[in-house]
């Protein structure tokens, strides 16, 4: 059975969302959608369940994974204010809108990987959660972004470990310089 999709949000949505939604969520295993009854755009997250110090900050929460209860299979919800700001200025707006659909992308795959670890795999302990979502959410992005951009990813290809090696030497570096600069604070 397909995930439904509704559109229950006020905010202006790019052309074709609905469609980059379902192929969004054509390319994941079909199994690992097994228990999802619907993906929900809202304007904003609103829920009861959320303690009242986690309220003020889920007016900026992208997503929320609401897993099963009783008879009502699992949903999730997604913030489409939080993906496009409505009130900054207008190159505040342009900038989310252009990067909307990786945005997209990225929220509905972290929300899928919580359901998959949470109902499916059962060898994930809860203190492995969040790393196992981010990994997966990094994998399921990988993958998206070779089919979205076939050529190009074909052509970056043998360049990748390269660019991969140099990211992880600048990581390594901003880190010893933030510690160096943390010791001369001190």
């Amino acid at each position: 059975m397909p995930v439904k999709i509704e559109v229950q949000t006020s905010v202006k949505l790019p052309r074709q969302t609905q469609t980059h939604l379902e192929a969004i969520l054509d390319s994941l295993p079909r199994e690992h959608l097994r228990g999802i009854e619907r993906l929900r755009l809202v304007d904003q997250i609103i829920d009861p369940r959320l303690r009242t110090t986690v309220k003020a900050a889920a007016a900026e929460l992208p997503g929320l994974y609401h897993p099963r209860q009783g008879k009502q299979q699992a949903w999730l919800e997604v913030a489409v204010g939080a993906l496009l700001p409505r009130s900054q200025p207008l190159l505040k707006r342009v900038v989310p809108r252009l990067s909307f659909k990786g945005n997209l992308a990225a929220v509905v795959f972290s929300l899928v990987g919580q359901h998959y670890y949470l109902t499916l795999r059962h060898s994930i302990k809860r203190g492995q959660l969040e790393t196992a979502v981010r990994t997966y959410t990094e994998k399921q992005l990988r993958r998206w972004q070779e089919q979205q951009h076939s050529l190009r990813a074909r052509l970056f290809r043998p360049l990748q470990p390269t660019l991969e090696r140099w990211g992880r030497a600048l990581q390594k570096r901003a880190a010893t310089e933030k510690k160096r600069n943390q010791a001369a604070r001190s």
